[in-house]
């Protein structure tokens, strides 16, 4: 578990945009290693975890994106029923609100990872840690 930096990516909602995005990324040997994408009806937030925060804000403000950075929990899950309500409900006792979370685990896997955007990611740390 830890606390990472997150962009969110505000684009224009249409077909090539984020395969640009990736395409510049990629040609900077920044990775993407977590991703989720909203769509609104003019625009897209597409939220990334990246190997190198730093580089990328600079690969994509340079490209004329509107980048805004964040920090998130990224957290390990054991694949079995009610382990996110632990999480959930660990929080919820600290009165730490969940605003927002993406993740994935395979259907064989025996964990999986969950971003969280949360009101208060270190004391969040902190609470899930004890």
């Amino acid at each position: 578990m830890q606390v990472r930096k997150q962009l969110s990516v505000f684009l224009e909602n249409t077909p090539g945009v984020l395969a640009k995005v990736a395409s510049d990324l990629a040609d900077h040997n920044v990775d993407i290693l977590g991703m989720t994408v909203s769509d609104t009806v003019d625009h897209a937030v597409v939220r990334l975890i990246v190997s190198d925060p730093e580089k990328a804000i600079d690969v994509l403000e340079s490209a004329g994106q509107l980048v805004v950075e964040s920090e998130v929990l990224v957290v390990e899950l054991t694949n079995k029923r009610g382990a996110l309500e632990h999480l959930a409900e660990t929080l919820a006792k600290a009165r730490i609100n969940i605003e927002y979370a993406y993740g994935t685990v395979g259907s064989r896997e025996k964990k999986g990872v969950l971003i969280v955007r949360v009101s208060d990611s270190k004391r969040a740390l902190k609470v899930l840690r004890s």
